[in-house]
């Protein structure tokens, strides 16, 4: 089994050593938005080690729709490269933990329906797109058959 290494961001690493320690019944919005998240865990694509991050909760049916903006800034966030890399992942949705397997989205018609779907649950990434020259990554997370 792979060593856990948490994020150097702070409030990252806190929110995950939160949710994942209270087993989904604390931290389960973004830094007390009121936006709810979810926690997506994967391999580290340089490391091995298994990483943690805190996604906006957004789903479609059974799906979940994994949004790389990193707040707009001009590069992905580190998770995409992992995911890229290692589509296998494990999600915890409050008290429920999924096994799953991630796919980019790159259907122009798929990838606009999931995007819009992500606008309404976390209003925010429309300025993160806006702001960024960069096409932002969306991810759909399936349950792994």
């Amino acid at each position: 089994m792979a060593e856990y290494i948490p994020s150097t961001r702070d409030w990252v690493a806190a929110q995950v050593e939160l949710y994942e320690g209270s087993q989904g019944t604390e931290g389960l919005t973004l830094r007390d938005t009121g936006f709810p998240v979810i926690i997506v865990t994967n391999k580290g694509v340089k490391t091995g080690a298994i990483r943690k991050t805190p996604l906006m909760r957004v789903v479609d049916g059974n799906n979940y729709v994994l949004v790389g903006s990193l707040g707009g800034a001009p590069k992905h966030p580190v998770w995409v490269y992992n995911l890229l890399a290692d589509p296998d992942v494990e999600i915890r949705d409050a008290t429920a933990l999924h096994t799953m397997r991630v796919r980019e989205v790159v259907d122009s018609a798929e990838r606009s329906r999931l995007w819009d779907i992500a606008v309404d649950a976390f209003p925010p990434y429309k300025d993160y797109q806006e702001k960024t020259t960069r096409k932002i990554k969306v991810f759909l997370a399936e349950p792994k058959n």
